[in-house]
């Protein structure tokens, strides 16, 4: 379908740090239209960047679609808690690199971060399509999905502290709390992470004992290790 309206952005490079949401759905059904949104809250555009389409309805004033989207020299904590992950997670692989070789450190992140996660997996973060009053579709928005989340949480520091059996054990710990924390459906995802972490123990721990040490749940990552049933603690 051919946009009746694109919306670009003119000058230097910029953040997205929000997106007025209410203010655009009712600019959308002022005009009987529908916004389409093509930017993430978090992205970097550039001049000529496409921010927005009106893909139907009356045209309406650029003026007042930009004000709807705020931009910045830097992304914000207020819509976008990818940003939050993204520097808890630059401080874990940071400290976790070989010229640092701080994993205790790297364990104090992953503590913020299942607190983050804890409190996104309780929400309802896949909202990408926003209706009037009337319950006509007006905004479609991208949106980060609880995957992409994890994704962000935990991959890089998995590479990164594949060697460190503190990192491996609060890493256990972590999913494993959120799993008895979550909806159920979240639980698949976590399901996947607490395999790929096995998978990685199994790689680069040689020893089947090196193993077993580096998949016990521990939260301080070694320190208070979690009992295993017939098992005694590592």
């Amino acid at each position: 379908m051919t946009p009746a309206q694109v919306l670009v952005h003119h000058g230097p490079p910029l953040a997205v740090q929000a997106v007025r949401i209410p203010s655009l759905v009712q600019l959308a059904a002022r005009s009987g239209a529908v916004i389409e949104v093509v930017v993430a809250v978090g992205d970097t555009v550039t001049d000529s960047t496409t921010l927005l389409r009106v893909v139907s309805g009356a045209r309406i004033d650029e003026r007042h679609l930009l004000r709807a989207i705020t931009l910045g020299v830097e992304r914000t904590f207020d819509q976008d808690p990818k940003y939050a992950l993204r520097l808890l997670v630059d401080i874990a692989i940071r400290a976790l690199s070989p010229a640092v070789n701080d994993p205790t450190t790297g364990v104090q992140a992953l503590d913020q971060i299942g607190d983050l996660l804890y409190r996104l997996g309780r929400r309802r973060v896949e909202i990408s399509v926003f209706h009037d009053e009337d319950g006509h579709p007006r905004l479609v928005l991208p949106s980060p999905t609880w995957e992409d989340f994890l994704e962000l949480a935990f991959d890089e520091i998995r590479a990164y502290g594949a060697d460190s059996v503190q990192i491996m054990r609060r890493m256990s710990a972590l999913i494993a709390d959120l799993l008895a924390a979550v909806p159920e459906e979240r639980r698949p995802a976590l399901l996947y992470w607490q395999r790929r972490v096995g998978a990685t123990v199994a790689s680069h721990f040689a020893d089947p004992e090196d193993q077993r040490n580096a998949l016990v749940e521990d939260r301080q990552g070694l320190g208070a290790p979690r009992r295993r049933s017939g098992k005694p603690a590592a």
